[in-house]
């Protein structure tokens, strides 16, 4: 995959500090391979590569950026991104903020691993473990109506799990 890197549009020259465009437009091998890698992991993970690589974008750059520089740098549809941000913005890993001189919307992640581990682990206990531990009290619930004794119930209760 090859990256497109940041265009200068010269009527916004003034929105980038000189350091943020050294970066974007220097975009390392390193940086390329990570972003690819993080990709990967995340269809791995149930992720959509799009999402992961934005993700993993803003958390090598560690300042906020727009969505559609996000877009070119990545070489995808804006649409693609917008639908990226709102799933990010859904598992609480990224954050709008907005940036002085700047009407656009800017995109940030925490650059803390460990922060963003707790998060995701916390969004998915939420979503996956939750809710399957509800269903399966309510399975045993209803089940133990239907036994007589204790040890009955336990069998019932080792056939189901």
């Amino acid at each position: 995959m090859r990256f497109n890197y940041f265009s200068i549009d010269r009527n916004k020259r003034n929105s980038h500090n000189s350091a943020d465009l050294e970066y974007i437009m220097n975009l390392s091998q390193t940086s390329q391979q990570f972003i690819l890698h993080w990709g990967e992991m995340g269809t791995r993970w149930g992720v959509n590569r799009t999402v992961a690589q934005i993700h993993a974008l803003l958390y090598l750059h560690g300042k906020p950026l727009p969505a559609d520089e996000i877009a070119e740098t990545l070489n995808v549809a804006r649409s693609n991104v917008s639908n990226s941000i709102r799933e990010l913005q859904a598992w609480n890993l990224i954050k709008l903020v907005h940036v002085l001189g700047d009407r656009r919307d800017h995109f940030e992640t925490s650059t803390d691993i460990w922060e963003l581990a707790r998060t995701i682990v916390r969004e998915r206990k939420e979503r996956e473990i939750l809710p399957t531990v509800a269903l399966l009290k309510n399975l045993l619930n209803s089940q133990s109506q239907l036994f007589q004794t204790k040890r009955d119930l336990a069998k019932a209760r080792y056939d189901v799990l």
